[in-house]
């Protein structure tokens, strides 16, 4: 596969500006819809816009780390990128669709790379109903709220959430509540990638919720279905030292 034709894109902070500045002038800058490879600067957040921005384009995707944490990301290097390029990895990304139904009965379908959340929006806890594949596996779920995470996005917000690291490629999502009242020794579930995830939010009008998939907010749901989405695929580039898998497996042996 050539990668002669790159495109550099970047985040507004003064290292990602001046990596970008450096890097077209090294290596010429091509246009995202005639490009080979898409070279994201900036940091985890950043990467996960690149994601959605560019999630039609078919074209793979190799982040270089100027931002703050820089999981999705490889480190910033500006020698020989062609080289590094020709010898990265590719994992092959599938993202979560979301069907929000709203108060007012209208629908509002949103891509989630990470997760979909759903929060409470008032002081009252939210009280939900989780059904998977249309069986009730919580009748009620008293919490702040709960999040199903794709594997790139068990790192992020599920792990902060105390939920499992799941490794790429183990076709498994993570199903875990935020702040779980009732019942309390829930901790999370593990589930196919293939399953059908819905949850109902009981007593909106006193208890309302929102739920978010990665940049996308609905406010005010009433029902919330969520499942994985084989037909899209994202293919991010790392580089074979620090490839993701591994770093996935390694984050579960931190201290």
């Amino acid at each position: 596969m050539s990668l002669s034709r790159i495109a550099f894109v970047a985040a507004e902070g003064e290292a990602a500006q001046e990596a970008l500045a450096h890097l077209t002038a090294e290596y010429g800058q091509a246009e995202p819809h005639q490009c080979d490879v898409i070279v994201a600067l900036g940091g985890d957040g950043f990467m996960l816009e690149t994601m959605h921005r560019f999630i039609d384009h078919a074209v793979p995707i190799y982040g270089m780390n100027r931002g703050t944490v820089g999981f999705l990301l490889n480190e910033y290097d500006p020698d020989d990128l062609p080289a590094r390029l020709e010898r990265a990895q590719i994992v092959r990304l599938h993202p979560l669709t979301m069907s929000a139904e709203t108060a007012d009965g209208l629908h509002h379908p949103a891509l989630a790379i990470n997760e979909v959340s759903l929060h409470r929006e008032s002081r009252q806890a939210a009280k939900l109903r989780i059904r998977v594949d249309g069986k009730v596996r919580l009748e009620e779920l008293i919490c702040d709220g709960l999040l199903l995470a794709t594997p790139a996005g068990s790192t992020a917000y599920n792990l902060s959430a105390h939920g499992p690291i799941i490794p790429v490629g183990s076709g498994l999502m993570a199903l875990t509540p935020v702040c779980a009242f009732r019942p309390r020794r829930w901790r999370s579930a593990l589930l196919p990638h293939k399953a059908l995830v819905s949850v109902e939010i009981l007593e909106q009008q006193k208890r309302p919720v929102s739920a978010v998939a990665d940049f996308t907010e609905i406010r005010d749901v009433s029902i919330v279905d969520i499942k994985e989405d084989r037909s899209i695929g994202i293919d991010l580039m790392f580089d074979p030292e620090h490839n993701l898998e591994e770093r996935i497996i390694a984050e579960q042996f931190l201290p």
